[in-house]
């Protein structure tokens, strides 16, 4: 599991682009977006997800207690920022973790 490097881009903020190994590739609107979706949960949930492989969203939701349409749209917006991959196969949606740790950069 790679290291994600994550950053925050102001609406009004030129698209100035990082160099080097701690250039952010993954770009969050705001701080407060940031810390809602890099929360002590969802970074345990991806955690689990990387360690445990679950087949389908029903099996996400044994494992984490939680709901399946709440970890789906939990899911769906990891996904819009590259943190997650969706598979749906012929009747499961399985979750697949693409990044369990972050480094944060700040100007």
């Amino acid at each position: 599991m790679k290291r994600c490097v994550v950053g925050v881009r102001r609406a009004d903020a030129s698209a100035a682009e990082g160099r080097g190994q701690y250039a952010p590739t993954v770009w969050f609107p705001s701080m407060a977006t940031m810390a809602a979706v890099l929360s002590e949960d969802n970074r345990a949930m991806l955690r689990l997800i990387h360690e445990r492989k679950p087949k389908s969203l029903t099996e996400l939701a044994e494992l984490t207690g939680r709901q399946v349409p709440n970890l789906s749209r939990t899911l769906r917006m990891m996904e819009g920022y590259g943190l997650v991959a969706i598979e749906k196969n012929a009747r499961e949606t399985q979750p697949i973790a693409l990044a369990t740790e972050f480094l944060v950069v700040l100007d």
